[in-house]
């Protein structure tokens, strides 16, 4: 991408939204019916992004304006729906991109997921129930790029695949524990040197945009509707972007968080190992206690890596209007997980608070409504029974929901309480109404928080005794939702006192 592109990336911006009609489809038909016909099932574009907390797109800020700058994604929320609480049910094991994608894929909840990857979903596979399958299945030309990260082979999966991706890029001892001095950080996040994102000569959100755009140039002469799969790996760190991106974010414009702590009381129990350089990988980025310079880095090169990625995303948006499918076409955009980056003393998604288990979410194309936003709890997974009702292709085994009826106004209840977990028995949480409970079995902690009023959970309710029927109600929804998910975690041993 050239320089003047991307320091003037608003244009592109302007140009998606150029030419959107005023008037707004009725809902009930086109693209948003179950059963459209061959002719007119949209093409759908889903783009996944990699550690993209609920809060860095401007446009849909959920704790205060922070002085982002996502034009593109903006402008993909002003042409469409945003859901402002979508959730990630968690994960087996520390890296949680795994266990986000497979339940994605498959459809599956998070511990019958995790099950049928001991098997490398060999039945899922066989039986063409993973997600691009069953796109194929109905007519689809299946195209993918970009990050994987699912426990099977991917190329059998799509038609066409451009730069399969690991989990993460290569990264070097330099990136960690960093920075403890002002003027004594080795790390330029614009060294082609380092390689990670570099690896290869040119950024890979560069090469996922340009991947994108051959691929929905070569789609767009086919008579086949497509369902293209394009996964960033931005913005994981390492957080490396062009050096423009960085200056476009001054060390002054960046803030700590409201929730900023040195170190998390329950860091052990969590089971995010020793606060030392044994800690998890992502613990470890920034040094122990965490200092408000570090996080202030860490962040300013996370804002720079997400602009850049916004970037990567007009170009998208570009490619679609350019191949004249702006009228047939829906783009979901979402993200595995969200990100800590120094809130409540921690850096990485190994945590059961919102900054890590939320995600954007926007949909936006034919049908849906613009400018709107949606406060009904979902999980960012389903997005893909939201694919396959629009292509009308088969549902069936799959524990996600699709999101039209909501967007039709027809539902608003949607999956109820939202049940969480992280590890194999270290943390469980379960939401229902304001209220939230985390449970950390290790300890026998347990942490209450009324989200409504505190948003940014820094008040405790746990220990005030005329709650404590509220923590007895919310311990027997977690019961209910353990069997409903596959949990194998037995709590009733742990915390005796709550059990019904």
């Amino acid at each position: 991408m050239k320089t003047q592109d991307r320091s003037d990336h608003t244009k592109a911006a302007g140009r998606w939204h150029s030419g959107i009609v005023t008037a707004v489809r009725t809902l009930a038909a086109g693209v948003l019916l179950a059963h459209a016909s061959a002719a007119s099932k949209p093409n759908i574009v889903f783009i996944l992004t990699d550690d993209q907390a609920p809060d860095t797109i401007t446009a849909s800020q959920v704790w205060g304006k922070d002085n982002l700058r996502t034009p593109h994604m903006d402008r993909l929320a002003a042409d469409g729906t945003t859901f402002s609480h979508t959730y990630n049910m968690g994960a087996w094991h520390g890296a949680v991109c795994v266990a986000s994608r497979s339940m994605l894929n498959t459809g599956k909840f998070l511990w019958h997921s995790r099950k049928a990857e001991q098997s490398q979903f060999r039945e899922e596979t066989t039986a063409g129930r993973f997600w691009s399958q069953r796109m194929k299945a109905a007519g689809y030309t299946t195209l993918m790029s970009g990050k994987w990260h699912v426990e099977t082979p991917l190329e059998p999966l799509f038609d066409k695949v451009l730069h399969p991706r690991p989990g993460m890029p290569d990264t070097v001892p330099d990136a960690y524990m960093r920075p403890v001095k002002r003027h004594d950080d080795p790390w330029k996040p614009w060294d082609p040197s380092r390689g990670g994102y570099w690896k290869g000569g040119r950024h890979w959100s560069e090469v996922a945009a340009d991947d994108a755009e051959t691929l929905i140039k070569q789609a767009a002469a086919d008579a086949k509707p497509f369902f293209l799969y394009l996964a960033f790996n931005a913005p994981h760190d390492p957080r490396q972007s062009p050096r423009e991106f960085i200056e476009l974010h001054p060390p002054e414009s960046v803030r700590s968080p409201a929730n900023f702590l040195p170190l998390n009381p329950h860091h052990d129990s969590m089971g995010l190992g020793p606060r030392t350089q044994q800690a998890l990988r992502d613990e470890k980025l920034a040094p122990f206690p965490r200092s408000e310079l570090a996080i202030r880095t860490h962040r300013r090169e996370y804002r720079a890596i997400i602009s850049h990625l916004d970037a990567q995303i007009g170009r998208v948006l570009t490619a679609i209007e350019a191949g004249g499918l702006r009228d047939n076409t829906i783009v979901i955009l979402t993200s595995d997980h969200g990100l800590a980056l120094g809130r409540h003393g921690l850096m990485g998604k190994q945590n059961l608070y919102e900054h890590s288990i939320r995600v954007p979410f926007l949909i936006a194309g034919p049908g849906i409504p613009k400018n709107h936003t949606i406060a009904t709890r979902i999980f960012m997974q389903d997005a893909m029974a939201t694919a396959l009702e629009l292509a009308g292709a088969d549902r069936s085994e799959i524990a996600f929901r699709s999101l039209l009826p909501l967007l039709r106004g027809e539902s608003t209840n949607h999956h109820g309480p939202i049940y969480t977990a992280m590890f194999t028995e270290a943390q469980r949480s379960v939401i229902d109404g304001d209220h939230k409970l985390i449970l950390y079995p290790k300890s026998r902690t347990t942490l209450l928080f009324n989200l409504a009023d505190d948003p940014l959970e820094t008040r405790d309710l746990a220990s005030q005794p005329d709650l404590a029927p509220l923590v007895k109600r919310l311990f027997a929804r977690l019961l209910d939702l353990q069997k409903t998910t596959g949990d194998p975690l037995d709590l009733t041993n742990i915390y005796p006192d709550l059990a019904p």
